[in-house]
């Protein structure tokens, strides 16, 4: 069981959280104008975490046969025989179970939307047998974090927090992009669909780039909304900075970045946005 508990997180990759988890906080942060109290806190990272493990979890289990066929993940967990893939799915079962205790644990939305955004996490796994834009949907599943972090605190929705999910959207998107160009000729023979798969690796990459440009115009309207103050514009010009370096690692002639360019400087890029927004937010408080 241990065993099978640790392969299991390798495959999900658990600390990728890191992702979407200082965007939550930052949603969590706008919504108590400074910082949450640590029972709120504790809870939405459990929410967080688990919700990601439940979706990991059962992406590899929907995409088992899918990774098996597959040259570049064909050493995957399951179609390399080191997890069974019911125990993939009692472990989406336990870690869905413990989304939904966390919701119940912060207010009543939360707990009342928690069914849905499972089903949006769910979703994203089948999303590339139907369009080629199923990068927007793994956006999108990341995307609800702030937003699920807001009514956390609030218990209520503000429309102001959907900007900060539309930008974590775009910003997923644009990386996904990037990163499927690794499966173009695959994707193609397998009959699997992405923008790379159908438009080719140049016009996949002129769209990452204009999915992280509309991001960092997102960035820019929410620190207008929530009137942000000039630490919160240092950290969108370092995001902005991080992006244009990102870019400049891969092309549609040179890959072999791209490992790099999406887990590092994705995960620094989360985390440096939440550290100017946090105390810019944290600084006016106690001015």
């Amino acid at each position: 069981m241990l065993r099978s508990i640790r392969i299991t997180l390798e495959m999900i990759k658990w600390e990728h959280s890191v992702f979407a988890l200082p965007f939550a906080l930052t949603g969590a942060m706008l919504a108590s104008n400074g910082w949450p109290s640590w029972s709120k806190l504790g809870w939405i990272i459990l929410c967080m975490i688990s919700a990601r493990s439940a979706a990991m979890a059962f992406n590899r289990w929907a995409d088992a046969d899918l990774d098996a066929a597959n040259p570049r993940t064909r050493m995957r967990a399951i179609p390399a025989g080191l997890l069974t893939r019911n125990f993939a799915a009692g472990f989406t079962v336990v870690m869905s179970a413990l989304f939904l205790f966390g919701a119940w644990r912060l207010n009543r939305l939360t707990l009342i939307l928690s069914p849905i955004i499972l089903a949006v996490l769910f979703l994203y796994s089948y999303t590339k047998r139907f369009t080629r834009w199923s990068h927007l949907f793994l956006g999108l599943a990341l995307g609800i974090a702030p937003t699920g972090a807001w009514i956390a605190i609030r218990g209520s929705l503000d429309p102001r927090i959907l900007v900060l999910t539309a930008a974590v959207l775009f910003w997923v998107a644009g990386f996904d992009v990037l990163y499927a160009c690794q499966d173009e000729a695959h994707d193609r023979t397998a009959g699997l669909l992405s923008i790379p798969a159908t438009l080719g690796l140049v016009p996949a990459f002129w769209i990452a780039r204009a999915m992280h440009l509309l991001m960092l115009g997102l960035l820019v309207w929410l620190a207008v909304l929530f009137h942000l103050g000039p630490i919160a514009a240092v950290g969108i010009v370092a995001v902005a900075a991080l992006l244009l370096w990102e870019h400049t690692l891969v092309s549609p002639r040179d890959l072999s970045r791209l490992n790099a360019a999406f887990f590092t400087m994705n995960g620094v890029i989360a985390v440096i946005f939440f550290v100017f927004v946090a105390a810019d937010l944290l600084i006016r408080h106690h001015a």
